[in-house]
């Protein structure tokens, strides 16, 4: 028999990944022996297995095989996850490189491209896992959207709901306009940008031409405001302490509160709060008990709580009320910064 120079490795695992299954080394069913069990983290069907993947999958791998040879029932379960959410956007972005729009079909035929999707890269998922070796047991390979599971989670989260263990209330999220849906602290990718922060005159109520300046990167927010906050020992605004003043163009009153929270060294000390759009603004809110105004709708335009702009992007609303305010004399002036 003739030796080849070199291994070949994907001979010889084909040959021995077939000779298991086919044996059935990797099925599972319960008896007498103590029971070893992984539900695999199912990775999403937005793409191919990545190195994490390899990673993580090789060590589950090493803790099956090592149970099995001390005796226990083995059984490592495994599976794909619908990842709706980035799923959607790479269905999205297949029918965008088609010359089709999402917002043109109905939600059926959306859903027959996200199906047709998920059983192309589903399917090369557990092939790649094959070719790691995994020793899985594949006669319970699952997907989270399959009816079972589906109603399996329904059910938990219709008892938990129902035992007051969950609840619905308002909060602060991570919202994505386009998709219009909420997202995962996980899932936003924070970057660097050069922005403009813009200093704006709030008139105090105190029947004379008196203002506070705050400094703002989004004065589009500034429709939302319901208090200006600034430091308790910031001598500065010591004169302040139960005074209000008034949001600029809406001239709603609103107080002036003091928390140690705020950083005396950024901008003028004096913070605008918007609790409906910024996290810190919002634990403020609940703190003082301040009122919620969203003035943004769930497509990125403004509401009609903003009362001005109404219907106009967040983005166009910018540049607007700044050219607004200016004429208006609230603007004092702007800088570039670095903001995260």
């Amino acid at each position: 028999m003739e030796l080849a120079k070199n291994f070949q490795h994907t001979e010889a695992e084909l040959k021995w990944y077939a000779h298991w299954e086919k044996s059935g080394y990797f099925k599972s069913e319960p008896d007498d022996r103590p029971p070893y069990t992984i539900v695999m983290p199912p990775p999403n069907v937005t793409g191919v297995l990545h190195m994490g993947h390899a990673l993580n999958n090789s060590v589950q791998d090493i803790l099956i095989r090592r149970a099995k040879m001390m005796g226990y029932n083995t059984c490592w379960v495994p599976g794909t996850d619908h990842a709706s959410i980035a799923t959607e956007a790479k269905v999205v972005g297949m029918l965008r490189e088609r010359g089709i729009d999402k917002k043109t079909m109905p939600r059926d035929e959306f859903l027959k491209y996200a199906w047709e999707w998920k059983e192309k890269y589903g399917g090369i998922i557990l092939k790649q896992l094959e070719k790691l070796g995994c020793a899985l047991d594949w006669s319970r390979t699952n997907f989270t959207m399959d009816d079972a599971y589906y109603a399996s989670v329904i059910r938990v989260f219709t008892d938990l709901y129902e035992k007051g263990l969950i609840y619905r209330g308002v909060k602060m999220i991570n919202w994505d306009p386009k998709a219009k849906t909420a997202l995962s602290d996980e899932e936003v990718i924070h970057r660097q940008t050069n922005s403009k922060l813009y200093y704006v005159r709030y008139k105090l109520d105190t029947g004379k031409d008196e203002y506070v300046t705050v400094a703002t990167v989004r004065p589009e927010t500034i429709l939302g405001d319901t208090a200006v906050c600034v430091h308790p020992d910031d001598e500065r605004y010591a004169h302040l302490k139960g005074q209000y003043c008034f949001v600029p163009l809406l001239n709603r009153r609103i107080p002036i509160i003091f928390d140690d929270y705020i950083d005396k060294e950024f901008g003028t000390g004096a913070l605008k709060v918007t609790p409906a759009h910024d996290i810190n603004d919002y634990n403020l809110g609940l703190k003082h008990g301040l009122p919620v105004i969203d003035t943004l709708n769930d497509d990125g335009t403004m509401s009609e709580a903003a009362q001005l702009y109404i219907g106009m992007d967040r983005f166009a609303t910018r540049k607007k009320i700044v050219e607004d305010l200016r004429a208006a004399g609230n603007l004092v002036k702007k800088k570039t910064i670095v903001t995260r």
